[in-house]
C-alpha cells in the first residue's frame, strides 16, 4: 500500500489529516505539540509497568510431597541398610 497523497503535492506521507473544518496553523501547532509530549512520556514509561510477583524466601514443608512417585515410598525405607 502506498501513503496518501498530501494535497498540496508535497513529498512523504501524512501524520495529521483535518477531516472536518479548517485548522489554523496556531491550531495544528498546539495538536502536534501535545501528541508529541503524549508520545514522549508514553516513550518515557517502562515497557512493564506491573510489578513481578515476588519469590517468596520460605517454603511451606506440608505442601511438598514425600513421595514423588508411586513406589518412592521403597526407596525412603531408612531399615534398608
Amino acid at each position: 500500500m502506498s501513503a496518501p497523497e498530501n494535497p498540496d503535492g508535497a513529498e512523504g506521507a501524512l501524520l495529521i489529516r483535518v477531516v472536518k473544518g479548517q485548522a489554523s496553523p496556531a491550531e495544528l501547532a498546539a495538536l502536534t505539540t501535545v501528541l508529541l509530549a503524549r508520545a514522549a512520556t508514553l516513550a518515557a514509561l517502562d515497557p512493564c509497568p506491573v510489578a513481578p510477583r515476588p519469590v517468596a524466601g520460605w517454603r511451606r514443608p506440608e505442601r511438598i510431597t514425600t513421595h514423588r512417585d508411586p513406589r518412592g515410598w521403597r526407596l525412603t525405607d531408612t531399615r534398608a541398610a
